[in-house]
């Protein structure tokens, strides 16, 4: 394909960390960078012409006119339906970092908006691009397990976010176990029909006061009758912990259990997992978000989206309802989440 200029609007710690990996993406001639803070704009450009790497700064009004190709959205969760928005509009092919929006209902207008452009779009879950979770997909997609049964999956930071963070975050299943209800469905091709989660609070004084809790867990029901067991915290001290096993009629599979497995064994004698471990969730993904990112520019040059609007918008009705489920204490149906804005009134 030909060489590109992929804009990324954005530059908190996902934003450089994806402009550092943009830069070696083959086919990117160069990564044009804003920020609503020009400081951060133009010392990530000052630090890459040191190492004489294709990096420039534009002020954020001039982002969409810079003769992008592609644009990486990694700004702050509430303004990314704004971006995706105004990039489709300007014919430009777009990845964003998830949520797609902060909201079910603006979810569902930005998903419309991108189907009414016809301009892809591709929604940031990194998962989809893990070697063991990509493994785990073919596993149950080639047979070699037989008919699949169960599903056990972990998702636990080392260390809870700054309090400050968490007004903003959505709560525990929008924010984390959100990658989890979509690497489901990619994993196993099929459709969560119920949910039904638990959340409680150990730590934090911040937590409850912003409505969240830092522990969950959740039941799920496939449409194939297939049992999802899923669990979170935000306080998982010995590091970074995610993982799925996939349990079926011939066999099961694990992703994540290696010697980084964030879990001390106390049988006598054991000497896995061998470390060292994961402290945060970019050095866990680190191979995946790059070729997630490879995929993108993959895309701008011609390529289906990996990971479209609609699967976005999957994942986050199962998360919605498991709020949902929480807050009122009580199994619910996916049927009582909204899959599409409703019908405009008639006069």
């Amino acid at each position: 394909m030909a060489r590109v200029r992929i804009g990324c609007v954005g530059l908190g710690r996902i934003g450089t960390s994806h402009v550092q990996t943009l830069r070696a993406v083959p086919g990117v001639s160069e990564v044009v960078v804003a920020d609503v803070d020009g400081r951060r704009a133009q010392g990530l450009q000052a630090a890459a012409e040191e190492h004489l790497a294709a990096v420039s700064a534009v002020p954020v009004e001039a982002l969409l006119t810079a003769d992008l190709d592609g644009l990486v959205v990694t700004t702050g969760s509430a303004a990314h339906g704004t971006w995706v928005r105004a990039a489709v509009d300007a014919g430009l092919p777009t990845f964003c970092e998830k949520p797609l929006a902060t909201s079910l209902t603006e979810i569902l207008e930005v998903a419309e908006h991108v189907r009414r452009s016809g301009v892809p779009v591709h929604v940031g879950f990194q998962r989809r691009f893990d070697a063991g979770y990509r493994a785990a997909a073919e596993a149950v997609r080639s047979g070699e397990l037989g008919f699949v049964h169960t599903l056990r999956g972990v998702a636990s930071d080392m260390l809870p976010p700054a309090a400050d963070f968490i007004p903003g975050s959505g709560g525990i299943f929008r924010d984390c176990l959100v990658h989890d209800a979509d690497v489901i469905r990619f994993v196993t091709g099929r459709e969560v029909v119920s949910v039904y989660a638990v959340g409680g609070t150990k730590g934090a004084d911040f937590f409850p006061a912003a409505g969240d809790v830092d522990t969950g867990a959740a039941l799920l029901t496939l449409d194939d009758g297939t049992i999802v067991m899923l669990s979170t915290s935000r306080y998982n001290g010995q590091g970074q912990d995610v993982r799925l096993e996939v349990h079926g009629e011939h066999g099961t599979v694990a992703v994540g259990l290696d010697d980084s497995l964030a879990l001390r064994s106390v049988e006598p004698g054991a000497s896995q997992p061998a470390g060292p471990v994961h402290t945060d969730f970019y050095s866990r993904f680190r191979p995946a978000f790059a070729d997630e990112l490879a995929g993108f520019v993959a895309m701008v040059g011609g390529s289906p989206s990996p990971c479209t609007v609609d699967d976005a918008l999957e994942a986050s009705r199962v998360v919605e309802a498991c709020d949902l489920s929480r807050r009122e204490g009580r199994p619910v149906l996916m049927s009582e989440i909204p899959s599409a804005l409703p019908a405009p009134a008639t006069s």
